[in-house]
């Protein structure tokens, strides 16, 4: 095979490696006892690869076989037989220096995913990955290790979205993360949905969905994830750079939570295990049932740490919509006893925060943090499926910050489908309320809300903590140093246009925190 360059990688597909000469052969690294065992198959590398959850010495690298990839029966048009699949890591994208190499076995019981952990790799570097099996070889991934922990880091790039769906736009978010080159990238949740758009057809992307029935089994879950990851830029995303992922509620159904209202164990089981298929997360991330550990931390020398929260497994229910008036739902939104966290993951990410071994420590979760007040008054609520239905939630996690004098706390966040920058304070009707942190909040991929209304003033007003909102979609992209966070807030002109010269990609808003000085200032 020719030298494969760097062009090649990142945009990933068929552009990667070609595999129409090498479809009719059995090459010298093929297993031939499992080439005559299975059957024979079209290009199972139809969904591409991608890497993520990087540690020091390790990351997850990550790939699917489906030559079909729409099949209802969630197989991808695998034959129901184990395939060998073999997996290589480099120093260099011609794969003339591999570092390691290896076998895995793709299983029809996990949807014949990999999910591949290399150990002993060279802490904070760059590696080159792919996988081979039944005569073909894969996109060409690219990824890198975590820096060691306490490791001198001038810098880190990365980018991060959420909320993706299918039918309501292009995925052209990732052109401009590709054109970023970032480091990592985050995603919020929301990866794909278990529902049809709800917008009408006018309004909508051209491309419809497989089928639009509400998923609810395994086989629909696999299918819907499936069909997100065909979108090319979405493959070139993953094939750039490590991800780290976590799930809101659309990868199970929408507004779920830790009881079984909504949604059934049996569907929490179904989404866990096609999101843990789908997904470039670790063997510790493997659902048991109903149940999947997705929080979890990630260290970047001494420059960043990362976590990584879940805030819909194992939160109460939520209260019903109070509207911004009182009453006793807002006594129940505020009750000690009610958790979005869940008490062990509170305990945990408290814990945690009582070292400070980086600059920055960074919350990537799902849902709004920061208040948002309608009319000023506090004896009202509003925002129950966000951190506000879980009041005293937020104030143990917000407390525990400031006692624990965590120096530079942002808070990452999806979900809402509009970018939102905001200072974080304890107390948001006291306008005189120190700031301890601040959240950036990305908007959707794709996910619309463009019959949401910009602010008012009267709002901006009760609510100064509030720098910024606009309903546009996009992605944040952040960059961190020892001195500085800044923040880009990338917004797309239009992602039901296909024609990318057509479209604008451009930062909307820029802000910055000086590390030491909580607040965001407009950079």
């Amino acid at each position: 095979m020719g030298q494969v360059n760097r062009r090649a990688v990142l945009l990933g597909g068929a552009a990667a490696v070609s595999t129409a000469a090498l479809s009719s052969t059995v090459p010298s690294w093929a297993n031939a006892r499992t080439m005559a065992a299975a059957p024979a198959i079209r290009d199972p590398f139809q969904l591409g690869v991608a890497s993520g959850d990087p540690l020091p010495d390790s990351v997850v690298l990550w790939t699917r076989l489906a030559p079909a990839p729409l099949n209802p029966d969630g197989f991808g048009g695998m034959p129901d037989a184990a395939y060998t699949v073999d997996w290589e890591i480099a120093n260099d994208q011609a794969f003339s220096s591999i570092v390691q190499k290896g076998t895995a076995t793709a299983a029809r019981a996990s949807g014949h995913s990999v999910h591949i952990e290399p150990a002993g790799l060279e802490p904070g570097r760059e590696y080159f990955y792919r996988f081979k099996t039944s005569g073909f070889i894969s996109p060409v991934g690219r990824t890198r290790t975590a820096p060691a922990a306490g490791a001198a880091v001038d810098q880190l790039k990365y980018c991060f979205s959420s909320c993706q769906h299918w039918e309501e736009g292009w995925y052209h978010s990732y052109k401009g993360m590709l054109a970023d080159d970032p480091d990592l990238v985050l995603f919020l949740g929301d990866y794909m949905y278990e529902k049809k758009s709800g917008r009408a057809a006018a309004e909508r992307n051209p491309r419809k969905l497989a089928f639009t029935d509400d998923v609810t089994t395994l086989a629909q879950y696999r299918a819907r994830h499936a069909q997100h990851k065909t979108d090319a830029d979405l493959q070139n995303a993953h094939a750039m750079a490590p991800w780290i992922v976590v799930f809101d509620d659309h990868e199970v159904m929408n507004n779920w939570n830790g009881t079984a209202i909504p949604a059934t164990a049996e569907r929490k089981t179904a989404g866990f295990q096609a999101f843990y298929e789908n997904m470039p997360i670790r063997a510790t991330a493997k659902p048991s049932g109903a149940t999947i550990r997705l929080y979890r931390q990630f260290g970047w020398g001494n420059l960043a740490r990362f976590h990584m929260l879940d805030t819909r497994q194992y939160r109460n229910a939520q209260v019903p919509d109070p509207s911004g008036s009182a009453g006793p739902a807002c006594t129940d939104m505020r009750a000690t006893s009610r958790s979005i966290l869940g008490t062990a993951q509170e305990a945990w990410l408290l814990k945690a925060l009582e070292t400070h071994p980086a600059k920055w420590d960074f919350l990537g979760q799902q849902v709004f943090f920061a208040t948002r007040d309608g009319d000023g008054n506090k004896a009202t609520c509003e925002s129950p499926d966000s951190w506000q239905g879980y009041e005293a939630s937020r104030d143990r996690i917000a407390k525990g910050i400031v006692d624990r004098k965590v120096p530079n706390p942002i808070v990452l966040t999806g979900d809402v489908h509009r970018h939102w920058a905001a200072d974080l304070r304890r107390d948001y009707f006291n306008h005189g309320d120190p700031v301890f942190g601040s959240e950036l909040v990305t908007t959707s991929v794709t996910s619309n809300s463009d019959t949401a209304t910009d602010p008012s003033s009267a709002w901006l007003a009760n609510n100064p903590h509030v720098k910024y909102c606009r309903g546009k979609r996009g992605y944040v992209r952040v960059t961190a140093s020892q001195a500085r966070m800044r923040a880009d807030f990338m917004t797309v002109s239009d992602t039901t246009e296909y024609d990318f010269s057509k479209v604008t990609l451009a930062a909307d808003r820029s802000y910055v925190v000086e590390a030491g000085k909580p607040g965001l200032q407009r950079a």
